[in-house]
């Protein structure tokens, strides 16, 4: 009982003397925590500026990828020395805990030397530009559309909806295939018995109304049209069809583009041939 009567005195001595002191803490680390935000929101978005071969699109996914990579690292920061501050005045000693950090780090140096790479990866892969979030990249046979990078880990979903993990030091060629603007690049192949002058009129003449319909011209950089004769092959004559489109339409646009083209040949009898093999039969 004597000690009860003696509680109430103790916890307000205790929470004059150390809880005030927790309280500010936590309440500074939040106020610098959504402060730094704002300043990193800020300054990245003034830093990072449009030039003319970049669009206004494409810088802002790259500043949102800073901003979320700069954002993860102050979090981590701030949040780690209050709660070291916070340890310190409960009355536990830091001074181990660090110390026991630096033996486990040691301990774990072998397995952290493939974190250490992913991390300056990941910092060259944002300083560089190489892809942000919103574009789509192929690492080796993996490709997909980049949903989050961080200093360690890009995130990838391919079309099947798989989600993909892929470590920033496991990369050895990133493909960027909606970087500043993209192309529509098509092999068609048209009967050896073809007028070519008709097909190549024909392409363009498709390429010129495609880039020119209100549906698709935003998304067309340059029209469609006929390039060279690509291949001679063993039942058709195989011509390219090359365009510009602005990034992630080029799927759109050639999807469009073979439709038109099926069409336009189909009108003009310009035959799109099946594999044929000729057969000599011996007398």
């Amino acid at each position: 009982m004597e000690l009860l009567k003696y509680l109430p005195d103790n916890i307000l001595s205790w929470f004059f003397d150390h809880g005030l002191k927790i309280l500010l803490i936590l309440v500074g680390t939040f106020v610098v925590h959504k402060f730094s935000f704002i300043l990193i929101d800020k300054g990245i978005r003034k830093a990072v500026t449009t030039d003319r071969f970049i669009s206004i699109e494409a810088e802002k996914k790259r500043q949102e990828t800073l901003i979320t990579v700069f954002h993860q690292a102050i979090v981590i920061i701030v949040w780690l020395l209050a709660v070291l501050m916070i340890l310190s005045e409960i009355g536990i000693n830091t001074a181990p805990l660090i110390a026991g950090a630096g033996i486990i780090g040691l301990a774990f140096g072998f397995g952290g030397q493939y974190l250490i790479k992913d991390l300056i990866s990941g910092f060259f892969i944002i300083l560089e530009n190489q892809y942000r979030v919103g574009d789509v990249a192929c690492f080796g046979d993996t490709c997909g559309l980049v949903e989050k990078v961080t200093l360690r880990t890009t995130i990838l979903r391919d079309l099947d909806g798989v989600v993909h993990h892929v470590p920033n030091g496991e990369i050895k060629t990133a493909s960027n295939l909606s970087k500043y603007f993209a192309r529509v690049n098509l092999n068609i192949g048209v009967s050896y018995n073809s007028d070519l002058e008709k097909v190549i009129k024909v392409v363009n003449n498709v390429g010129k109304e495609l880039a020119k319909d209100k549906n698709w011209k935003e998304m067309i950089i340059k029209a469609p049209q006929f390039l060279r004769v690509d291949d001679f092959a063993d039942s058709a004559i195989v011509i390219k069809i090359l365009g510009e489109t602005k990034p992630l339409k080029q799927w759109d646009v050639s999807g469009e583009l073979r439709k038109r083209l099926k069409i336009a040949f189909d009108k003009n009898g310009i035959e799109i041939p099946f594999p044929q093999r000729v057969i000599h039969q011996a007398e």
